[in-house]
């Protein structure tokens, strides 16, 4: 049986890809950590929509794209990261949900609708955590800007959502 505990990191320093050891406090593994968050409250979501629906279908592929976002903040400077991104093209199919959503605007107070709905909202707000901690690493170590944009996208899209399922 493997073991899931390697005790490398029981000294407070844990490895970026290419085995580059960083604090655990390290931005980028920060950032990494507020993206699976994300990708865990995305996880809930889809688990709440039928498999074979659309909306299951884009949240699967954006989960997808956010694991090779997290390879791509893990990737140390100077090195090369095998894992394309497909953030540009997500992107365009958030937007054009977004559009085929014919949101009309306003604010809602999450919770007053359905429990899915309410759950799409701590995914929005994660999605803008991240959003701000990946623009604050850009700053540090700058990162591919369609990612920056993805993310922006993304919580817009969660938005119109939550409200489409309120």
């Amino acid at each position: 049986m493997n073991q899931i505990y390697t005790k490398t990191g029981d000294e407070g320093m844990t490895s970026l890809r290419e085995g580059v050891r960083v604090p655990k406090d390290d931005l980028r593994i920060e950032v990494n950590g507020q993206i699976d968050q994300l990708n865990a409250h995305l996880g809930v979501v889809r688990s709440m929509i039928a498999q074979d629906d659309s909306v299951s279908r884009l949240i699967h592929s954006v989960q997808r794209e956010l694991m090779t976002v997290m390879s791509h903040v893990a990737t140390p400077e100077g090195n090369d990261n095998p894992r394309e991104l497909h953030a540009a093209e997500l992107t365009s199919q958030l937007e054009q949900a977004i559009d085929n959503a014919g949101y009309q605007g306003g604010f809602v107070v999450p919770g007053g609708g359905s429990q899915l709905a309410a759950f799409i909202h701590l995914a929005r707000t994660q999605a803008r955590t991240v959003e701000r901690r990946l623009w604050s690493l850009h700053r540090e170590h700058p990162v591919d800007n369609a990612m920056l944009v993805m993310m922006n996208r993304l919580s817009d899209y969660l938005f119109v959502l939550a409200n489409q399922k309120e």
